[in-house]
Formats: structure tokens, C-alpha cells, sequence
């Protein structure tokens, strides 16, 4: 069920009053309710594909026991592997069978063999990739000795299928997560009430913002060669706010769900259009995944402990392996390689731990040099991001060529006149974003920066724009991950 349907909206609260009201106080009726709830949550979209995360549940549980009875080096080794080809092996075959099928076709055609292997109908489970790397969390840091395995499958399971962030992460270290659900967990009023403000804005990205900017960005994507470069350039940017809308939208309701009901998970978006370079934007966006793979990939790799050029390679297979976990396309890889070439200059002059603090921290505005950079960072993420929603490669080159060879019609005001609606959401979705931008969530500052009466004027104010603008149930983006 999606965050943003009536389903859910009964469903919340149902689990809620179950969980607080009839559990109370019962750590392990907590947890099985907990792990019910979110297999039913996720059965509802196809209970066939419980079984892959039940079957992942079980491998990593029983890997986890028997590493803690386990010393010889080469067979805790062994058991990583077997936790590794499990999960790597059911995820690279739902998600890249026929994608590594059709290229194999293609190199033999290049050498004149023509061949018809059978191709798959495969459905791709929704959030297969994040709960795959949630569990292989949990794995990878029993064998490194960071982790005590676990005796409690029940706490376990519950882990791994917690449902606020089963579909779309944020992506969970067991080192997090897990320990919270030995722990008797208590209401905290002032805790749920901030996770009903970051609901409520994480509603607002995805039903205001991203969702309306989506009917814009399928119009204008889906009909290219139709429409002048402004108007391309401007799809471009509207996919970009898209994109951040729904994805960091999913991510507020996820986290503020799980506040709720005692659990306190990740940031997983730190404004991240407010970056002054790439380096920055990066550790501000979908950060759950960019730790996961500077933990578990680039660190193991060598980092940047080695030669320049060794550097640079662990990166460049470090932005190129994101770009694939995202799906099964060329698209998806050369947009990893174009961010690996943006970092790049950073790596080469060292210059890419210089803007660790959110921008103009403490100040009402930011400076000239400031604006500017900001202002090219996100020109060069939204270049890139037309390779991410393009449907293939020749599909962003000819938008992209478009763009620029149109370049004279950027002076065509009207075509931005007649976005004004869409174009104004974002501007407000800005300027809130940037009043609360040394918080963990925009609404969080409201509490102290507005009184009661307005702080609630506030509020019903965003409620009845997401009323208004709710109906259109489209699904996130992230899902298809």
C-alpha cells in the first residue's frame, strides 16, 4: 500500500492504537505485532514475494548463529559468502536477468553470432534492493565483530521487514536498528508529535511537489522533440524537484512513522539542493545508501588510503555500482559515471571535505559566492539527472541536444508563465526548506521559530493544499528500485 493512499491512512492508525494500547508493555507481542503488520504491509502489493524476504530473514539469522560458534577465519569466510551469493544472487536475477541477457545478445550480434536465449517475464519485488542490503548489514557486521549475532528471530525478522521503511529505506544498519527492538519502548508524546510534522512534510513533498511536477516532467520527457529548449530545461529542473520530492518525501514519512512508534531511524536527506559541490550534495543525498557503499564497498576497496589513482578508481566503481543497484539501464550507469567525473576535480585538489556545515549556518541569507555555487551544483545534478529519467541513452542525447541547440528560445517567457503553479510550489517548498535547514526535517524548527496560533495556522494550511492537490495516488519513484 502506498504512504500516500487511503489504505494506509487506516492502517496507520489501526496498527497504532494495537501497538500502544493492546501491546503496551510487551516487548515480544511488540515485535510479532510489528513483523505481522509489516508482512501484511507488504503483502498487499504481492504476498507471493513474502517468501524472498522470509527466505533472506532465515539465511542471515541462521548465518549470524552459526558465526558466533564459529573461529577459524576461512569458515566464518565461507558463511559470508553464503550470505552474500543468497541474497546478491536473488537480487541480480529479479532485477538483472534480462538486462545482462540482452547485452549478451548484443556482443554476439557485434561478432556476427546471432543467438535467442529466452528472456524472462520477471516482476521485479518492490524494495527487494533495500531490504537486500539491510539484512547483508547485518551479516557483514557479525562477521567484521562489530555485532552480536542475534538469538531473537522474532526481533530479527521485525528488522528486516520493518514496514515504514520496508519498500523505499532508509536503508538500515543492523547496528542502528536492531538493538531498538530489544529495548522496551515507551510513548514519547513530544517524539510522535515530530514525527506527525515530518509525516505531514513528507506528505507535502510527494503529493504537492513531486507528484504535480511529475505530470509536467512526463509530458514533456515522453514528447521531446516537440518542445523548445526552455521548455526542456525547464522539464529538467522539474524532474529534479520531482525526484527529491518523492524520494526525500517517502523518506520523511518513513521516519516520521517510525516515531511513532519509538523507533528513530536514519536521516536519509539532508537538504540536499543547498549543497555548495558535489562532494557536499553527496553526503546530503540518499545518505543511507551513500554510507552503505563507502562502508561496505569503498572502504573494503582501499578507500583513499592508496595511490591517487587507485582513489580514483574505488570511486569511479563506487558511483558506477550506485548507479547501477538504481536499475537495469545504461542510463543508470552513465549517470554514476557523470557524478564520479564531477567529483573528480574535488578528489584531485583535495577540496572535498571543505563544506561540511549546512550553508549559511545561523544566517537568514547566504552569500554571493555562496548563491553561485549552489546555483552550478545544482545545474550540473540536473544535467545528470536527465540521463536518470530518460528511457535510454539516445533518448538523454537527443534531449540534452535539444536543449542546447534550441538555446535561443530561453528567452521565451511564456513558456514559463504557463508552469507558474507548479513553478511557485516549488519556490514555497524552497523557502520553507531553507528556514528549517539546520534541523533534521523543515517542520522541526516551527515549534520554536512560531506560536501556538500560528504554528497550527501553519499547519492546516499544509493539510488542505495536500487535500487539494491528493487524488492522483501515483506511486513513488523509488519503488521500481
Amino acid at each position: 500500500m502506498l504512504f500516500n493512499s487511503i489504505d494506509f491512512a487506516i492502517f496507520l492508525p489501526v496498527v497504532f492504537v494495537l501497538y500502544w494500547f493492546v501491546f503496551k508493555n510487551k516487548l515480544k507481542l511488540q515485535n510479532l505485532f510489528i513483523l505481522g503488520a509489516s508482512y501484511f504491509f507488504y503483502a498487499s502489493w504481492d504476498w507471493r514475494f513474502l517468501s524472498l524476504i522470509v527466505f533472506s530473514t532465515l539465511i542471515d539469522y541462521s548465518v549470524g548463529v552459526y558465526l558466533a560458534k564459529e573461529n577459524k577465519a576461512y569458515k566464518r569466510k565461507l558463511l559470508l559468502y553464503v550470505s552474500l551469493l543468497s541474497n546478491v544472487g536473488i537480487l541480480v536475477f529479479f532485477k538483472y536477468y534480462n538486462f545482462f541477457l540482452d547485452n549478451f545478445i548484443e556482443v554476439f550480434s557485434f561478432f556476427g553470432r546471432n543467438i535467442s536465449p529466452k528472456s524472462l517475464n520477471l516482476i521485479l519485488p518492490v524494495g527487494i534492493s533495500f531490504y537486500t542490503f539491510q539484512t547483508l548489514s547485518y551479516t557483514i557486521d557479525v562477521y567484521r565483530k562489530k555485532l552480536e549475532p542475534t538469538k531473537d528471530i522474532i526481533a530479527f525478522s521485525a528488522f528486516v521487514s520493518f514496514f515504514p521503511q520496508l519498500v523505499a529505506g532508509p536503508i538500515e544498519r543492523a547496528t542502528n536498528l536492531l538493538p531498538q527492538f530489544y529495548k522496551n519502548r515507551t510513548f514519547n508524546y513530544q517524539q510522535a508529535t515530530d514525527g506527525l510534522r515530518q509525516i505531514l512534510w513528507g506528505l507535502f513533498k510527494k503529493v504537492v511537489i513531486a507528484d504535480n511536477c511529475a505530470e509536467y516532467v512526463n509530458q514533456i520527457f515522453n514528447n521531446t522533440s516537440e518542445y523548445s529548449g526552455s521548455t526542456l530545461a525547464l522539464g529538467a529542473v522539474l524532474f529534479s524537484f520531482q525526484i527529491y520530492g518523492d524520494f526525500s518525501g517517502y523518506s520523511d514519512i518513513a521516519i516520521g512513522t517510525s516515531r511513532l512508534f519509538g523507533f528513530n531511524l536514519m536521516q536519509n536527506f539532508a537538504f540536499p539542493y543547498f549543497s555548495r559541490d558535489i562532494a557536499e550534495f553527496w553526503r546530503r543525498w540518499h545518505i543511507s545508501l551513500s554510507t552503505w557503499f563507502r562502508d561496505y564497498v569503498y572502504i573494503p576497496l582501499g578507500g583513499s588510503r592508496g595511490s591517487l589513482i587507485k582513489t580514483i578508481s574505488n570511486v569511479f566503481i563506487i558511483f558506477i555500482v550506485s548507479g547501477f543497484w538504481h536499475g537495469a539501464n545504461w542510463t543508470f550507469i552513465i549517470w554514476g559515471v557523470l557524478n564520479a567525473l564531477y567529483f573528480l576535480p574535488q578528489l584531485i585538489l583535495k577540496t572535498n571535505r571543505n563544506n561540511i556545515e549546512i550553508v549559511a549556518k545561523g544566517k537568514l541569507f547566504l552569500s554571493l559566492r555562496e548563491f553561485f555555487a549552489i546555483s552550478i551544483t545544482f545545474c550540473l545534478t540536473t544535467l545528470a539527472w536527465v540521463f536518470f529519467r530518460a528511457e535510454n541513452f539516445n533518448h538523454a542525447i537527443a534531449y540534452l541536444s535539444s536543449m542546447i541547440t534550441n538555446g535561443a528560445s530561453y528567452l521565451d517567457i511564456n513558456i514559463y508563465w504557463q508552469y507558474k503553479g507548479v513553478i511557485g510550489l516549488i519556490i514555497t517548498l524552497i523557502i520553507i526548506e531553507w528556514f528549517g535547514r539546520d534541523n533534521k526535517h523543515a517542520l522541526e524548527a516551527l515549534v520554536t521559530k512560531l506560536n501556538r496560533p500560528l504554528r497550527y495556522t501553519f499547519y492546516y494550511l499544509i493539510i488542505l493544499v495536500i487535500i487539494w492537490y491528493s487524488g492522483k495516488g501515483e506511486e513513488f519513484i523509488y519503488f521500481q528500485f
